[in-house]
């Protein structure tokens, strides 16, 4: 039987006491759910504390479980009483740092995270009272990254807006059902996402395979009795990462071996296929001819037309390499140290969003992709996706419409034939619209599942 001995640590007044005591009522331990406001808190066994609602000694509890025997320690909070605290940490196997959702990191949760740091502690961090007013989640856990340090991670997210997220999903499915679908040429195009709580554990890729796996079984069933094609982008970081996250991978679908383990894991792949972005491969340097040569070309649906220009030379790359993303740091100290720094969560790997043939060149060789394309027979739309720096980019409509424009005449040479008035699109390969006359009801993940 496993023995493991957890400490629960945190700054007064956090919620550590019951926290405690929640786990020990969950796990069977105690029949009564105590509160310290209440003065019945079983860990608080002295007068003192239950008159004072704080925690002065550190008490034990022994957790029995099936497979495991936990012994759990309830720490002082209190600063008065941190040498108490302390003497507890050489015989722990894991720790549980709480902090409250509305009063943040405080002075002395960094020095218990000092404390943990130095004793080689491996520690959790339960963040409480996050359904008061005041607390707020992305504003905590850029703060607890800043001020304790990036391995600080949201394990998984927020349960309740993946739910939202699947849910938003099968409603995008239904509406590209109404227009048709497959018939029309109608897909549902979706990002994956990408759990950084797994990634963060042994064979934490595969895992999240898994959990794609689990989570779009239904919803591509759902999709293909609709008669919807579902199309996931290729876009490695589609998805909010805090700047000071060490790592900025949050979709799935980021690569081509991803997105081949990805057909290779579901039972029925046959709705499942992409929208290629050769901009999201040329930052990485990766010839995007190459990756069209070597993925199963029938998965291909659509193409994005948007460029990228990678900066060769730039103080970005020649301080912070291009292997991982530009990392956050205090202020001054980089300004001490001469060292950029992103100028947010989207500025970390050194290049700028363009669009082919506006404002010069790229790093991407057009004629060559194009060509490639065309010549494993790419019957299927292209997209302009204008996120470029000198156009879209600038709010400027005049510039967002030439940017369009310089596209298309960058782009038509290779992609349309030549005719009368020059190289024109054949509308001959317009197919009448198909009218679906259903109307199916709107469902959740809870009706499919």
């Amino acid at each position: 039987m496993k023995r493991l001995v957890i400490g629960i640590l945190a700054h007064v007044d956090a919620g550590k006491t019951t926290l405690s005591e929640a786990i020990l009522y969950v796990t069977g331990t105690i029949r009564k759910l105590g509160r310290v406001d209440k003065k019945d808190a079983f860990l608080d066994t002295y007068a003192l504390e239950r008159a004072r609602g704080i925690t002065i000694f550190s008490k034990q509890a022994i957790v029995k479980m099936p497979d495991m025997h936990m012994t759990l320690l309830d720490t002082p909070g209190h600063v008065d009483f941190s040498g108490e605290m302390e003497r507890t940490l050489s015989v722990l196997d894991y720790a549980i740092l709480v902090v409250s959702g509305t009063d943040g990191v405080q002075a002395h949760t960094e020095t218990v995270w000092r404390l943990l740091s130095r004793y080689k502690v491996p520690t959790f961090i339960f963040v409480n009272k996050m359904d008061l007013d005041g607390a707020d989640r992305e504003k905590l856990l850029e703060q607890l990254q800043r001020r304790l340090g990036g391995g600080c991670i949201d394990f998984g997210g927020d349960p309740a807006q993946q739910i939202k997220n699947q849910n938003h999903i099968l409603k995008l499915i239904r509406i590209a059902a109404l227009l048709g679908g497959d018939a029309n040429d109608v897909v549902c195009g979706s990002f994956v996402g990408y759990d950084v709580g797994l990634s963060n554990e042994v064979n934490g890729f595969e895992k999240n395979l898994e959990k794609f796996k689990k989570v779009f079984t239904p919803i591509l069933k759902y999709a293909k009795d609709l008669g919807v094609t579902i199309c996931v982008e290729n876009c490695p970081m589609e998805g909010w990462r805090n700047v000071s996250s060490t790592d900025c991978y949050c979709n799935l679908p980021g690569c081509l071996a991803a997105r081949k383990l990805m057909y290779a894991i579901l039972d029925d792949d046959s709705n499942l296929q992409e929208t290629y972005d050769p901009s999201h491969d040329i930052w990485q340097h990766i010839d995007p001819s190459d990756v069209i040569n070597s993925m199963d070309f029938k998965k291909l649906r659509r193409v994005h037309i948007k460029g990228t220009r990678n900066f060769p030379s730039d103080a970005e790359a020649i301080h912070w390499g291009r292997l991982f993303p530009m990392q956050a740091v205090n202020n001054a100290l980089a300004k001490k140290a001469g060292v950029p720094l992103p100028a947010h969560e989207w500025d970390r790997l050194n290049y700028e969003p363009r669009l082919p043939g506006f404002g010069g060149s790229d790093s991407c060789d057009w004629t060559k992709f194009l060509e490639t394309l065309m010549a494993k027979g790419y019957k299927n739309p292209f997209v302009i996706e204008n996120e470029g720096c000198n156009s879209s980019h600038t709010g400027n409509i005049g510039a967002t419409m030439q940017g369009f424009k310089a596209t298309i005449l960058n782009t038509a040479p290779v992609i349309w034939p030549l005719g009368v008035n020059g190289y024109e699109f054949d509308k001959s390969s317009l197919k009448e619209m198909v009218n679906p006359k259903i109307n199916p009801k709107v469902v959740t993940m809870k009706d499919i599942a």
